[in-house]
């Protein structure tokens, strides 16, 4: 008896993969093991970005709280410290959207924990 094998299964899996892969440069776009390997690393860089996101945003907020910070004459180590002191819980996010947009609020911050 002849071997039974699911083509349709098997090229619906590839095409599936192909798809995703559209827009890859060169061969990483149309030759199936060089596109699955690029997808599946793909994958693998996704996952580590998403965490490292995190980490350049939070950088990102600290160099702006620290710019607007010297500005009013204090050091983001300083000021992070005294707020901390007095009881003022506002996150790095919020401090430094109210440095970039509000600077007014800001230095109103800064003035209470002086």
């Amino acid at each position: 008896m002849p071997r039974s094998v699911n083509h349709v299964a098997s090229r619906a899996k590839r095409k599936r993969i192909l798809k995703l892969t559209r827009g890859y440069f060169g061969a990483r776009k149309n030759v199936w093991t060089v596109a699955k390997n690029t997808w599946e690393k793909g994958l693998t860089y996704a996952y580590r970005d998403r965490r490292n996101k995190k980490r350049n945003f939070r950088a990102l907020w600290i160099q702006r709280i620290n710019a607007a910070a010297r500005q009013e004459g204090i050091s983001y180590s300083v000021l992070m410290g005294k707020l901390a002191k007095a009881g003022v819980e506002i996150n790095r996010k919020v401090l430094a959207d109210l440095a970039l947009n509000n600077p007014a609020a800001f230095k109103a911050i800064v003035e209470k924990v002086k």
